[in-house]
């Protein structure tokens, strides 16, 4: 019997391919394949974004290419880069680039409603047959973290010790996600300061050339370009990136809740039709009253 503890053997690319869900009597569905679809709202902000920046920068009549310059860039991009290695580890900044590349491409494993009729089957065996007799239909879920939460109401000796596994499983599930935020929120504090340490270097230069008004003028205004590449990463990059995956990360502790809450309702034995009326709960209603099926 597997350990709840161990990782899941299903990864990110072969959960696309997981089984579909048990019928009543235990046997399997045709495979339903997880989509997995590019977030369409996050790149049409970063293009409302970019375009707004564009656009307000040719309403000056200034030249675009007055706004590149490569010091400034090599500064607050290789200086942005340089103190998130330093005050985030290895491993979390692992973590928060692959969530990052996730908030474009998404993977989709069904809507709570879905979850709710997969959980709902496997308490109708756990009821009829037996909670042992869930463990041959496992592989059949397509939702990694139920697969987790079943496995472990196998391992567990009572209720106390299934409970409290489970709830130390969200607590680290959601500190991920956290954590994975704060990374970004890190760089996007320094990126600003950076850019400011860009237009020092700026302003220094600018004064080598004091004699000349001409060229102090033009100096001053190519400096200040740095604080704009800063305050342009942190605030229409990073700072929202990170917004957005503390977001998703709330999205999906709310459904690990509704997994763990199946999960004891499975492992108690409750009746199905009252285990759904209790799972209901977990959806959003909009206001209107959910009816059961």
């Amino acid at each position: 019997m597997a350990s709840w503890f161990s990782p899941s053997p299903y990864t990110a690319e072969n959960t696309a391919t997981a089984a579909a869900p048990v019928t009543r009597d235990g046997a399997s569905r045709p495979p339903e394949v997880v989509r997995s679809s590019v977030d369409l709202g996050l790149l049409l902000g970063l293009a409302i974004a970019a375009v707004a920046m564009v656009a307000g920068v040719g309403s000056t009549g200034i030249s675009l290419g007055y706004f590149f310059q490569p010091t400034g860039v090599m500064i607050v991009i290789g200086g942005t880069i340089g103190v998130t290695l330093i005050s985030s580890p290895r491993v979390a900044l692992e973590r928060a680039i692959r969530r990052v590349l996730r908030l474009f491409h998404p993977l989709y494993t069904g809507s709570p409603e879905t979850t709710i009729e997969e959980i709902l089957e496997f308490a109708r065996i756990a009821r009829n047959q037996g909670i042992l007799r869930i463990e041959a239909a496992l592989p059949n879920s397509r939702n990694p973290f139920l697969r987790q939460v079943l496995a472990l109401a196998l391992d567990a000796k009572n209720r106390e010790e299934f409970r409290t596994a489970l709830d130390t499983m969200l607590r680290a599930r959601e500190r991920q996600g956290e954590i994975d935020a704060r990374v970004l929120e890190t760089a996007g504090g320094f990126a600003p300061t950076i850019g400011v340490l860009g237009t020092v270097v700026g302003l220094i230069d600018a004064l080598r050339h004091f004699s000349d008004l001409g060229s102090v003028s033009a100096a001053v205004g190519t400096a200040f370009v740095s604080t704009l590449y800063g305050l342009a990463l942190a605030n229409l990059v990073l700072l929202p990136a990170a917004h957005r995956i503390r977001s998703s990360a709330e999205d999906d502790s709310q459904a690990d809740e509704l997994i763990a809450e199946g999960g004891l309702g499975i492992y108690d034995s409750i009746h199905p039709t009252m285990l759904r009326d209790r799972l209901n709960g977990y959806l959003r209603t909009d206001g209107r009253t959910r009816s059961a099926e």
